[in-house]
């Protein structure tokens, strides 16, 4: 198999919202769009964020069509405590404040005005022995 691109497809109710909140906090830019749909590519990312309105008749499956319940997109950052800073700043919704697991895994959640659930992470040295490499 040759995978040529990647992309993740969210439902959410409000596309335009979310989209401009990705473009906006997360540097993604607008690849194309149409009523219901955005497309979103970044310039460091190899992966393109598809935002689709709930509800979409040419969605299949549909019994998939629901909000992106449960799902958490997660972007690895280089520096994860000048991005919580900046989004903080920004008045980005922290629904998880930073914090670092015993095996290096140093992490913030956000939502977006869609309540998708964005998770960016920084690996650092474990903390716990048992996780030292």
């Amino acid at each position: 198999m040759n995978i040529t691109a990647s992309a993740v497809s969210l439902n959410v109710a409000d596309v335009e919202s979310s989209a401009a909140w990705a473009q906006r906090h997360l540097g993604f830019n607008e690849a194309m769009s149409a009523d219901g749909f955005c497309s979103l590519e970044h310039p460091d990312a190899a992966i393109n964020l598809i935002y689709l309105r709930t509800g979409l008749g040419s969605f299949k499956p549909a019994s998939a069509a629901g909000p992106a319940d449960g799902l958490l997109v997660v972007f690895t950052v280089d520096d994860i405590d000048t991005e919580y800073a900046r989004l903080r700043d920004e008045g980005v919704e922290i629904v998880t404040p930073i914090e670092t697991e015993p095996w290096g895994e140093r992490y913030f959640q956000m939502a977006d005005p869609n309540g998708v659930i964005f998770q960016l992470v920084q690996w650092v040295a474990p903390t716990d022995p048992q996780y030292a490499g």
